[in-house]
């Protein structure tokens, strides 16, 4: 596992279809993965298209730690993403919609060849479910940056898309941490850490 700290242009990418970026909640890797498609072509396939639908969230009595390990078809996303390896044709990957909180069902095309990022928290959990996700990937990149800027950043997101102010930072402190702490406890199990705190996109 390598350190980098980056602060201009982009970490070197060579020899990978796909790229696995991780790290805990507001560490910015959709920012990351969305760079690195722009610069080298290619497209972003996010865990967050397998968090389960709210009905089976709520029927699971997981709805109020939804974004939690349990609270994703992870078998679903391993299957995928042993599938893009085999470079099928015709091969689509769910989004999903922030506004809505919902998975949306073959919304991205994924082409036989190039580059095929993916990015969520738990690509490096030391779990026989995750473990099957992290077996499809070349490299596994694990983000961080300084513990303000990603609270700062997170507290925003959860305003943008419908929580009030203290509805944001009780979610935060009830969900998005214990998350966070897994998350960071794994990124040693991560090909290189980088650290993105004077990076800008």
């Amino acid at each position: 596992m390598s350190r980098i700290r980056v602060s201009s242009g982009l970490p070197a990418l060579a020899g990978v279809r796909l790229l696995g970026i991780t790290g805990a909640p507001g560490a910015g890797k959709s920012t990351l993965a969305a760079a690195l498609v722009a610069a080298h072509g290619g497209v972003v396939v996010p865990m967050d298209g397998f968090h389960y639908p709210q009905a089976e969230l709520v029927d699971r009595r997981l709805r109020d730690v939804m974004g939690a390990p349990e609270t994703f078809d992870t078998e679903g996303y391993a299957a995928l993403l042993a599938r893009i390896r085999t470079g099928t044709d015709g091969v689509r990957a769910p989004a999903f919609d922030r506004t809505i909180e919902e998975p949306v069902a073959d919304a991205i095309e994924v082409p036989a060849d190039g580059l095929v990022v993916t990015e969520g928290n738990y690509l490096v959990l030391d779990e026989p479910r995750w473990r099957a996700v992290r077996d499809q990937l070349d490299e596994v990149w694990h983000v961080h940056v300084a513990e303000p800027l990603r609270l700062e950043r997170l507290l925003a997101r959860h305003v943008e898309f419908g929580k009030t102010p203290d509805e944001a930072r009780a979610w935060v402190e009830r969900v998005d941490q214990p998350n966070a702490l897994l998350v960071e406890a794994a990124a040693s199990r991560a090909d290189r850490v980088l650290d993105l705190t004077h990076w800008e996109a």
